[in-house]
């Protein structure tokens, strides 16, 4: 028998929900011993133990979490439906740029809802301007780095220092052009110093990009390096383990205006920052790219990466 929830412990649970919803998670699972080992959390608060003991007793939770690590391909999971007051588990990830079908007019939306951000911290560290994403919209093919470093920090276009030369000439050696496809990165603001974009930094900044690629509609995306991969696919796994297999992956928190768009093959390889360092992975990485080629039908060129 459902209890009745007090005002306040709704309210907590409606903002909770409505947080994991702004996330993409609509679908709620019990966590068995075996999968929270995967997982590194931070204590939960108070609050937080209020929200879930509200949560197991206003719901029914069918699903579990296999016990297996298999990472490729991602597989969609039928959760059984939520019973919660006042039906606060309704979706809310509508958007003003899914009423219009033009993807440049779609992506103008949703940089103008972006303006001169400043829901995270990193608008007070130093950034000079936002970096939204550069390319042509109606692609097939979409990039996604980490985040902008002094160059496009001063630009304001993603990829456009020593690492974006290296992208360029990534994508010539497909056979292609950097104005045909799209790039764009987890967050938008040059964090202090380039350092690593931090947890909470990304789950802000997301959802700008997930429209993004909704408003692209690519067919495959290419994540560069470990941030972009493990962001997209939330996940925590090293790059040896998350390279070299397509995933099937479906943006969190907003639903295509296209029926028959729902997904885009997605793909990791390393960022071209970690190649400068490093380029003796360069090869992987053309196994990687010519991946991707094979998916979207390039021809094979008789080089690759220089």
């Amino acid at each position: 028998m459902t209890r009745t929830l007090s005002p306040e412990t709704r309210r907590a649970l409606a903002d909770r929900v409505r947080y994991y919803q702004e996330m993409g998670i609509y679908d709620f699972y019990r966590r068995t011993e075996s999968a929270s080992m995967f997982v590194s959390e931070p204590p939960v608060t108070a609050k937080e133990q209020i929200v879930a003991e509200s949560m197991q007793s206003a719901s029914t939770l069918i699903v579990s979490i296999p016990e297996s690590r298999d990472l490729m391909p991602r597989k969609s999971v039928v959760a059984a439906p939520v019973a919660v007051e006042d039906n606060l588990l309704a979706p809310s990830g509508t958007y003003a740029e899914q009423s219009v079908s033009d993807p440049i007019q779609s992506l103008k939306i949703i940089r103008e809802d972006l303006g001169d951000c400043t829901r995270c911290r990193l608008h007070k560290q130093g950034r000079k301007q936002i970096v939204f994403g550069v390319g042509n919209p109606k692609t097939d093919l979409m990039f996604i780095g980490e985040a902008p470093g002094a160059d496009e920090d001063q630009q304001g276009e993603p990829f456009v220092g020593r690492a974006g030369q290296l992208l360029n000439n990534m994508i010539k050696a497909m056979g292609i052009s950097r104005e045909q496809v799209y790039i764009a990165n987890i967050i938008k603001c040059r964090p202090p110093n380039n350092r690593t974009p931090e947890r909470d930094e990304c789950e802000t900044c997301s959802p700008f990009l997930m429209r993004q690629i909704v408003a692209v509609k690519p067919k495959v995306i290419v994540a560069l390096g470990a941030v972009a991969a493990k962001t997209l696919l939330a996940v925590n796994d090293s790059m040896v383990n998350l390279r070299g297999h397509w995933y099937d992956f479906r943006p969190a928190g907003v639903r295509s205006n296209d029926p028959d768009w729902v997904s885009a093959k997605l793909a990791v390889t390393y960022h071209p920052a970690f190649l400068l360092r490093d380029p003796r992975q360069k090869k992987e990485a053309w196994k990687d790219l010519q991946m991707v080629m094979r998916e979207l039908g390039l021809p094979m060129p008789a080089k690759g990466v220089e």
